[in-house]
């Protein structure tokens, strides 16, 4: 089988009635993701739904081993403004990365459009947290859509079982 990529999007504040579900729909997704494929996940590395995804693939790796994290970062200091907490689970997430890539050092007008850009550019499927239009996951959402990619948006299931 061929080896497929999956990339995740979403907001970097979850719903507070999605907060107790959001992990478990997350999981699901990577299993449908890996079952299709997939062996490398992306994530953006920023707070909120990134970090969702980032530890539940690091989670789906303890069992498959073949899985590997990468994660797209627009610069280096991007957790600049974190709280201490956004700041450990980041830094957990980094130390447990298979890779990391920088889009630029510091950060710039463009670093996050540039990620979101690889993002949208590596996933053979996009997993997104969407819930409006108007949002850098929303942009990495419609260029994925662009490139003709598979795209699924947990936003709405999570709606429905609210």
């Amino acid at each position: 089988m061929e080896k497929k990529a999956c990339s995740f999007t979403g907001h970097r504040k979850i719903k507070d009635g999605h907060r107790s579900k959001i992990s478990a729909l997350v999981a699901r997704s990577i299993a449908y993701a890996y079952s299709h494929g997939c062996r490398t996940f992306y994530t953006g590395g920023a707070v909120g739904f990134d970090t969702v995804a980032a530890r539940e693939v690091l989670r789906f790796r303890i069992s498959n081993p073949d899985v590997r994290l990468v994660l797209l970062l627009p610069c280096t200091d991007q957790d600049k403004y974190w709280t201490a907490a956004q700041r450990s689970s980041y830094e957990y997430v980094l130390s447990a990365a298979d890779e990391v890539v920088y889009v630029s050092e510091e950060y710039t007008d463009t670093c996050i459009k540039e990620r979101n850009m690889h993002l949208a550019e590596r996933a053979d499927i996009l997993i997104a947290y969407l819930g409006h239009a108007r949002s850098g996951s929303a942009q990495t959402v419609r260029m994925a859509e662009n490139l003709g990619k598979e795209v699924y948006n947990l936003y709405p299931t999570l709606e429905k079982e609210d």
